[in-house]
């Protein structure tokens, strides 16, 4: 079965401290209820972002923070395997509406396929 990542994004200014039991409650029931289902590979929150890139030399630089022009990003996902894209946008819907916060849906791809000899 495909896997998907589900994204949720935080606005730039986002303050931990204004999470309610209410909404982190939610979050919870949300992750209890995709682990009854079977279809969680992963769900949590991220922190702080390094930025790992190659330089103009070819050296690699660290940098803290990723610094891209966003007014959001990316605050934590889920990886969940479900059976197509419409299951996994259900999921989505339910954990948009217990954060109020936005998020995308991609599917994760294996190149090449693993399944392939």
């Amino acid at each position: 079965m495909p896997h998907f990542v589900i994204s949720g994004y935080l606005p730039e200014n986002f303050d931990p401290s204004t999470l309610d039991k209410a909404m982190i409650e939610g979050i919870h029931a949300l992750n209890r209820e995709m682990d009854a289902a079977g279809i969680t590979k992963f769900s949590g929150g991220l922190g702080a972002a390094h930025a790992v890139r190659t330089d103009a030399s070819g050296d690699v630089v660290v940098t803290d923070g990723p610094y891209l022009e966003a007014k959001e990003y990316v605050g934590g996902m889920m990886i969940i395997e479900v059976a197509d894209l419409q299951e996994a946008l259900s999921w989505a819907r339910k954990s948009a509406k217990c954060t109020h916060m936005p998020s995308e849906v991609r599917e994760i791809f294996f190149v090449p396929d693993p399944s392939q000899p």
